[in-house]
């Protein structure tokens, strides 16, 4: 039996804190560290490795970003989840950049805060209907900048198989594992271990880097549908 996904809640309103930590403990999470402000996240963070945190922006300082990018440099294993009371492109994309890797709005219903502490444990991005485009166009528009391989840079590119290329493409264009898996007919776990060892042939981190690098080398742009096997 897997073992329960250790979770951390960082929220400055008991109130919607003490909400969130009884949905996750009700829901089969362990809630292993609450905290109501950056600096008693960070201590805490260190203390008790949660796999996940899940993290208002607007909490006293060091920020909701602030803590997201300390987060990782201590743990680029752990995951963030942003849950704010902010749609603001700007709050996003800045959340997402320090490297948070799934952003709801407090409108969320509790159901789906629940789905999406699972996915972003599982290593899935997760974000409110709508701010998946915002950052995927974010990425484009700064690929778009970005100055073209030269040779020594693509002698040194990782070579990635062709079915690590494909789960690349998708995860390009922001699809979920679940959307993978049935667009190839793989199970859950298999495009997750394909993704995984791209991680691990690119050196990276989480998704959110994944899709900058795909986008970049502009595998987000349409090809011919993925052949079978």
């Amino acid at each position: 039996m897997d073992e329960p996904v250790r979770v951390m809640v960082v929220d400055d309103h008991p109130m919607w804190r003490d909400a969130v930590e009884r949905d996750l403990a009700a829901a089969g999470f362990e809630v292993v560290a609450v905290a109501a402000s950056g600096g008693e996240a960070l201590v805490r963070f260190h203390a008790t490795r949660p796999r996940v945190v899940v993290l208002d922006l607007q909490i006293p300082a060091p920020t909701g970003v602030e803590v997201t990018a300390e987060v990782i440099r201590q743990d680029p294993a752990a995951r963030v989840l942003i849950l704010s009371a902010s749609g603001e492109q700007d709050d996003v994309l800045a959340a997402v950049k320090a490297g948070a890797t799934g952003y709801l709005v407090k409108s969320a219903s509790r159901e789906e805060l629940l789905a999406a502490v699972r996915r972003v444990a599982a290593g899935d991005t997760v974000f409110t209907p709508g701010l998946a485009g915002l950052v995927l166009g974010e990425f484009r528009r700064l690929a778009g900048g970005a100055p073209e391989d030269s040779p020594a840079d693509a002698v040194h590119r990782p070579e990635l198989t062709e079915r690590e290329t494909e789960v690349l493409r998708m995860v390009a264009k922001g699809m979920s594992y679940k959307q993978i898996a049935d667009r190839l007919v793989l199970s859950h776990r298999t495009v997750q271990n394909h993704v995984q060892n791209t991680l691990r042939k690119l050196q990276m981190h989480n998704r959110v880097e994944l899709t900058r690098y795909a986008i970049e080398q502009g595998l987000d742009e349409p090809a011919e549908e993925p052949g079978r096997g």
